[in-house]
């Protein structure tokens, strides 16, 4: 069973196994330890958005979650995903890409769920499709900030609210 459970201070851990340079490849490498501590406070933060420890039959298997973003005139719910390599190819993004928007939808119903994955990540441009998400087009936007990447535009609509699971 994939489940989705609310960030942790003992989840600092899973984010450094997620921060391998094979993991990071589409997102402009591994982060330096202090910059990782300073992403995992911020998860643990209270706010708009949420991260979560995905898990599969209760062991840690990657994270998700979504925040705030601004896009096209209009804030929308964003959503990210990592899964460690012994869970990939098994729809545990795609379920937990699932999971979190119906997460996103709780905290406010009435705004669109995207995802932009480059263009060239093949994996988590499937994870969109696989999850229900609609491809809008491709899009210029910045990761890290300061480094222009193409992005595929991935929707996904409160009336077309996917089940959880």
């Amino acid at each position: 069973m994939i489940t989705l459970e609310p960030w942790a201070e003992a989840d600092f851990a899973l984010l450094e196994r997620l921060n391998s340079p094979a993991m990071t490849a589409h997102l402009g490498g591994p982060e330096p330890r202090d910059r990782l501590l300073d992403r995992h406070r911020r998860y643990l933060l209270p706010g708009a958005g949420r991260m979560f420890r995905v898990e599969v039959d209760g062991v840690p298997a990657g994270s998700v979650g979504f925040w705030e973003r601004t896009f096209g005139g209009s804030v929308v719910w964003e959503v990210g995903w990592s899964v460690l390599p012994g869970f990939q190819g098994r729809g545990v993004a795609s379920a937990a890409a699932r999971q979190v928007a119906v997460a996103a939808w709780a905290v406010d119903g009435g705004r669109s769920v995207r995802a932009f994955p480059k263009v060239d990540h093949a994996a988590s441009n499937g994870v969109c499709r696989r999850a229900g998400f609609a491809l809008v087009g491709e899009v210029d936007l910045e990761y890290p900030p300061g480094t222009p990447i193409r992005c595929n535009d991935w929707a996904l609509e409160p009336d077309s609210a996917p089940s959880a699971g």
